[in-house]
């Protein structure tokens, strides 16, 4: 485990963020995981980046078709493999099998990378070697039997166009570092001429038929083809690292895509002038021509920039690309969000998850004063950072679905009858459709949220939305005690009202249900030194031996 105090968050929540539109019945559900889609990444330092979470997706679309086009060019001269072959000789026997084989496991793993959308880079690595050395081992068969074969008959055939084929198949195909690809290709450019020359030592009769001057040609031909795509790998890698660091937003570079959600993608950033982190949210590329997403993205700005309390993500800036590209910046949290927090280490003591409670009271009180419900209140959307050396700070962010008391905008964001929110902390109202929720929804997400965090689990669960959907809206919720004893009594009875299926049962403001979370007789035994207590302890723990 990383530094937790020092490492941007890559999973956002278990739960995704739902909109479901029209009826409610399963197959209307639309689920949008608001999870990484690429595994964490090196910033950009130095001349080449390390295998970023994009790279890491280039290289498995590269694998995927290298794997095709191999299986292929093997698949179409399998056939006249058949029908030259003498299958009285073992040889031949055994070279043919060899290719068939070949064939048929290019042929499925080209298939196992198109039907896989996102590998590890174990596996791709995995990919990559069999992808490469198992047509290498065949090439080393079958130049064996050619060139013993053909110097028995007194002149030497070398099938040098295989190896050349691979050579540049991997240069063009494999996005890479130059040393790396300088040892891969490397490798393939010495095999060879390593079995020329060990065949010319084993069997007298290569010795008699290679000349001097076969061997410097094969020699200088291998060079230059493996100097060459050395050469190609690391002009392409600049041209790549070029239009990388070339992405960029005004004063903003984008270094490392940490996540995507619904609307759009999140990536770390830094300005080129301050040297300062932070975080990029823009709209995905294939949502740009929807208005009412770009309306949504619009709005989730506007909302989040008219708040200023402590405890609600700062938002630097916002503007537009000459290409449309709409894009906001905010504030870098170092930290966890409460998901990760409880998922890496458990439920919370009663103590910390009042302290941290509080504070999203204390956010949400600013945005219900100015009108604004949040609508989307789940673990992944609350942090807990580290700011100005302040420990535990609860940050309320993503605003995607904020919806204003009074709706202002000229389009309709939310379609009459549609659903919209997480289905684990979604409140009863929203589950049933109600286009309207007031400041009391939130307050029912928010106490799902404490009881996720005493508890480590969220009210209700299904492998279902609708099911879970439908339980919020009728279903009785199991006191968080009987899941966990030591949770104090009044503390539960605060989770239990903030949950009560109806509105009116609820605390009716953030203010009311701060109050009392803070007057349980638990509350004052969580605080900032504790807070920094427990961090340190992490980064400890985390720390080598």
């Amino acid at each position: 485990m990383g530094d937790p105090t020092t490492q941007p968050s890559t999973q956002f929540t278990s739960d995704p963020t739902v909109e479901i539109t029209g009826g409610m019945s399963s197959s209307d559900l639309s689920i949008s995981a608001a999870g990484p889609s690429a595994p964490g990444a090196a910033l950009i330092v130095g001349s080449w980046p390390e295998l970023t979470g994009e790279i890491q997706a280039l290289l498995q679309s590269r694998l995927k078709m290298a794997a095709a086009v191999l299986g292929a060019g093997f698949a179409a001269f399998l056939v006249e493999h058949f029908l030259r072959s003498d299958f009285a000789q073992p040889s031949k026997v055994f070279l043919f099998s060899f290719h068939a084989t070949a064939t048929l496991v290019l042929g499925l793993l080209a298939v196992f990378l198109y039907r896989c959308r996102q590998l590890s880079l174990r596996w791709l690595r995995v990919s990559e070697l069999v992808t490469f050395g198992l047509p290498a081992a065949f090439f080393v068969a079958v130049q064996h039997f050619i060139t013993l074969r053909s110097c028995s008959e007194g002149v030497l055939d070398f099938p040098e166009g295989l190896w050349l084929v691979l050579i540049y198949t991997y240069a063009l195909f494999i996005p890479n570092t130059t040393p790396r690809a300088a040892v891969t290709i490397g490798l393939m450019a010495i095999a060879p001429m390593a079995l020329l020359l060990g065949m010319m030592w084993w069997y007298p009769v290569m010795a008699a038929h290679t000349t001097t001057d076969q061997v410097r040609s094969l020699l200088l031909m291998f060079t230059l083809a493996g100097g060459g795509s050395v050469l190609g790998v690391e002009i392409i890698g600049s041209l790549r690292r070029e239009a990388f660091e070339a992405r960029q937003l005004g004063q903003y570079r984008l270094t490392e895509r940490i996540g995507v959600g619904g609307m759009g993608e999140v990536y770390l950033a830094e300005h080129q002038l301050l040297k300062r982190p932070c975080v990029v949210k823009l709209i995905r590329p294939d949502k740009a021509g929807n208005p009412t997403n770009l309306a949504r993205f619009q709005r989730e700005v506007r909302a989040t920039a008219k708040l200023s309390h402590w405890n609600t993500v700062e938002i630097f800036d916002y503007g537009c690309t000459a290409e449309g590209t709409f894009f906001y910046v905010m504030e870098y949290l170092p930290g966890m969000s409460l998901g990760e927090v409880v998922e890496r280490f458990g439920p919370m003591r009663p103590e910390r998850a009042i302290y941290l409670l509080a504070q999203v009271c204390d956010a949400l009180s600013e945005a219900h004063a100015v009108g604004l419900i949040h609508r989307d209140i789940k673990p992944g959307n609350i942090f807990s950072a580290q700011r100005g050396g302040v420990y535990d700070v609860a940050k309320l962010l993503d605003f995607g679905l904020v919806k204003p008391v009074v709706e202002d905008e000229p389009i309709h964001l939310t379609a009459e009858g549609s659903i919209a929110g997480s289905p684990l902390f979604m409140s009863p109202e929203q589950a049933m459709g109600d286009t309207h929720p007031d400041a009391r929804s939130d307050i029912y997400s928010l106490g799902a949220v404490g009881y996720f965090l005493l508890t480590g689990q969220p009210p209700f669960m299904s492998d279902k939305p609708i099911k879970v959907l439908f339980a919020h809206a009728h279903d009785p919720v199991v006191p968080p005690s009987k899941l966990r004893p030591e949770i104090p009594d009044d503390l539960e009875r605060v989770i239990l009202r903030c949950l009560a299926k109806s509105p009116e049962e609820r605390f009716q403001t953030a203010t009311s249900l701060r109050e009392a979370l803070t007057a349980c007789e638990t509350a004052d035994r969580w605080n900032r030194a504790q807070a920094a207590q427990w961090w340190e302890q992490q980064e400890l723990d985390a720390s080598p031996a």
